[in-house]
């Protein structure tokens, strides 16, 4: 199996087990040695996950000698996290998921590390967001030298949309950088706004939202309160964090993978479904 495809299942299985029964506390706890020497094994782990070993595999696959491959597969028996059959090595059911959780540690831990502009920008809101999906995912932060890049990055996967649905904890496109004919068009919308965004509308923007829903191309909600920005494109989706004094746009990520778009979806159902539709009139 491909290696982005054995990562994107651990992350699927994760999350529907996340979304159905929440993270359970654990019952007790390892020792530091022993959690550290999980890790220390986790490419040989990680060899296996791929697919069951023989020895030579194990020695040329991740360059080590003999004596070392000894050493591993001993480490493995102790264990009880593989066994051999027909001359190979190959997970048992407790080294495979073992082998999922050094996996996903990983990639959680670069993950994050790769995403802090925005874990920082809504930290409040991290039970609800999931790193997982967004690990490979186009990262356009604020600078000093280019303070618009984030909206920028926003706008231009906005204009080779046919469609958009999101929501935000303010204008979606700030009027005084972009028309709201813009972000409308000939594209379909639905939006989720807090009550406060629509308020405040000055006249211009508000009769383009009015012509919009007049002609279809626009519905609009509201809620109460909302986490983050969320964009779902065509073919991309995107989380925006901003600064909470200014209201501007700090950081926008995106991505196309497919969990991220599961991901989005689910979790614009779940507001749409308890937001208030708006009449315009």
């Amino acid at each position: 199996m491909p290696e982005n495809s054995v990562f994107d299942e651990i992350v699927r299985n994760a999350l529907e087990l996340r979304h159905l029964d929440g993270l359970p506390s654990p019952t007790g706890r390892l020792d530091t040695d022993t959690l550290l020497d999980v890790i220390r094994h986790g490419p040989l782990l990680e060899l296996l996950f791929d697919g069951p070993r023989d020895r030579r595999d194990i020695e040329t696959e991740l360059d080590v000698s003999r004596a070392t491959s000894h050493r591993f597969t001993r480490w493995l028996d102790d264990h009880d996290l593989a066994e051999r059959v027909d001359g190979q090595f190959r997970l048992t059911g407790k080294g495979q998921v073992v082998a999922e959780s050094v996996l996903s540690f990983e990639r959680d831990l670069l993950a994050a590390d790769r995403l802090a502009p925005l874990l920082d920008s809504i930290c409040e809101y991290h039970q609800e967001f999931v790193v997982e999906p967004f690990a490979d995912a186009t990262v356009t932060v604020l600078t000093p030298a280019d303070p618009y890049a984030p909206m920028t990055r926003f706008l231009t996967l906005l204009r080779r949309s046919d469609s958009f649905r999101g929501f935000n904890t303010t204008h979606i496109v700030p009027p005084s950088l972009a028309p709201y004919e813009e972000l409308f068009g000939d594209r379909d919308v639905e939006l989720i706004y807090l009550p406060e965004v629509v308020e405040s509308l000055d006249d211009d923007s508000l009769e383009q939202v009015r012509s919009a829903v007049d002609v279809g191309r626009l519905t609009l909600h509201t809620r109460e309160a909302l986490p983050y920005g969320l964009a779902i494109f065509d073919d991309r989706v995107g989380i925006a964090g901003y600064d909470d004094e200014t209201g501007t746009m700090r950081v926008f990520v995106d991505t196309d993978a497919m969990l991220a778009r599961e991901w989005a979806e689910r979790v614009w159902r779940t507001y749409r479904d308890d937001s208030e539709p708006l009449s315009t009139g």
